[in-house]
């Protein structure tokens, strides 16, 4: 039925281009019953002489109008009684029989002019409105898209404005906190030297020292926790393996890195959307899979860098996984990620089983031409 409206459609469309095509058309198809009850003449007779054009008149009043409809009742009138109506080859009119017959055909023409022409004043309001639903559609197609991508400039500034906050809080504590300790650490050393003779509270002195400096030694590892400044000094790889060193001690997993040794450094965002990734991966092997280990490769080709990790763990639950991919509502971490890859034109994506979990990201190469170095005092 449906595929049925759509041809009629089509068709309509077609006759209501120009005046001329909707003659010919009419034409045809009178022509075209004229020559099929002439086929049919050897079997017919002078009998029904208007059974091909009846529909023939119908098309035309279905799809072409009222003008064309007019013109093809009357051709083919001329025609059967011309050809199909005794005396043939002639005009004349012999009897009420014929007269009558002539009558019903032009009744019946008529009311198939009439119902076609409803049918398509019907039709052209059904296009016209149609035509405004579309567009329509397509407004509000265009105002969605510019939603999105007005949601996607504002997801990146604030990704770009909280990796700001990081290194700014990571040179605060750093200049700071960390050098009102290191003063703080110096003063208790000079009492405790002094009051050496007074053993007990000297040991108080020295292990309150102590806690100033595994403090201290906190702060700085917060720091560079929040933005490691290997990032911006010494490149993507530096901060990986001290990050890694250092994940490594704390959590007891083994992690293998893989990086070429001629890999380049790349744009400030680039590289600090690897290392998030990376990290927070790390973070979720550690929380969640149980793995003994993890394996890191980065790799460069075809204009883009591809980051795999790889567990040995429990993998993520079916469940889980059925909920991600139906619901496309993911953890915090992992939407965080797939987010700022694909502020940079990259992808994420995820592969998880009873054996491990392997998590891709492919970003689009951005060399550095000038990537700016922040200096820390140590």
């Amino acid at each position: 039925m449906a595929a049925n409206t759509s041809l009629s459609t089509q068709v309509s469309k077609i006759m209501t281009k120009t005046t001329g095509t909707r003659y010919a058309v009419a034409l045809v198809a009178t022509v075209v019953a004229l020559l099929v009850r002439l086929g049919l003449n050897p079997f017919l007779g002078d009998s029904v002489p208007y059974i091909t054009l009846f529909p023939a008149v119908a098309f035309c009043a279905w799809y072409c109008g009222v003008g064309p409809s007019v013109m093809s009742a009357v051709l083919a009138l001329i025609g059967a009684r011309y050809w199909f109506i005794p005396p043939v080859h002639s005009l004349r009119i012999i009897g009420a029989a014929q007269v009558i017959g002539i009558l019903v055909f032009l009744l019946v023409s008529g009311l198939l002019t009439a119902m076609g022409e409803t049918r398509r004043r019907r039709e052209e309001v059904l296009l016209a409105a149609q035509k405004e639903l579309e567009e329509a559609v397509k407004d509000r197609t265009v105002e969605l898209d510019r939603t999105n991508l007005n949601l996607r400039e504002l997801s990146a500034r604030l990704m770009q404005l909280q990796d700001d906050e990081r290194r700014r809080i990571a040179r605060e504590l750093h200049d700071s906190v960390g050098q009102m300790l290191a003063a703080l650490g110096m003063n208790l050393a000079a009492v405790g030297s002094e009051i050496e003779r007074l053993t007990k509270t000297a040991s108080t002195i020295n292990d309150s020292a102590a806690l100033v400096q595994d403090l201290s030694q906190e702060v700085r590892t917060i720091s560079h926790l929040l933005h490691p400044p290997l990032l911006d000094e010494a490149g993507l790889t530096s901060a990986l393996r001290w990050y890694i060193d250092g994940f490594a001690q704390r959590s007891k997993i083994k992690v293998d890195l893989e990086v070429p040794a001629d890999f380049e450094r790349l744009a400030r965002e680039s590289e600090t959307a690897i290392f998030r990734t990376v990290q927070e991966c790390l973070t979720n092997i550690h929380r969640h899979s149980g793995s003994p280990t993890a394996r890191i490769r980065i790799s460069a080709s075809d204009g883009h860098v591809r980051v795999e990790v790889e567990d040995r763990g429990k993998g993520i639950p079916p469940e889980k996984q059925f909920e991600m991919a139906s619901r496309g509502t993911p953890g915090v971490g992992i939407r965080g990620m797939r987010e700022r890859l694909r502020q940079l034109g990259g992808s994420l994506d995820i592969e998880s089983n009873a054996k491990g979990t392997r998590i891709v990201a492919r970003l689009p190469v951005a060399l550095a031409s000038a990537n700016p170095s922040v200096v820390l005092r140590a």
